[in-house]
């Protein structure tokens, strides 16, 4: 089958910076897969179709997870969340804490 000649290109990190950019980098994978099967399998079924943008969709997801520009991301994200949180429980439970010593400032 021409799909099993077929080899995936890696994504770039540029790829992942917006929506528009990692729709088309999905796009332009899965039409260049579609056209390598068709010397066999033409036309290609709508469930075919499908599946190819399921798999290349997982393949996408899979290297963003692992790019080092999302995970970077990921944790200035996490940092804010994180501190929000945080100052949330502390104003809850500033004048139990100012009783045991907590100063507002460090030294």
């Amino acid at each position: 089958m021409a799909d099993e000649k077929w080899s995936p290109q890696p994504y770039s990190h540029e790829e992942f910076l917006s929506f528009d950019r990692l729709k088309r980098a999905v796009m332009s994978r899965v039409l260049d897969r579609a056209e390598s099967m068709m010397g066999e399998e033409f036309p290609l079924s709508p469930e075919r179709i499908a599946e190819l943008i399921n798999e290349e969709w997982q393949r996408v997801k899979e290297a963003v997870r692992s790019s080092p520009v999302a995970r970077e991301a990921f944790r200035k994200y996490l940092e804010g969340t994180v501190g929000n949180q945080i100052e949330s429980l502390i104003k809850g439970d500033v004048e139990e804490l100012r009783a045991m010593g907590v100063a507002e400032k460090s030294l």
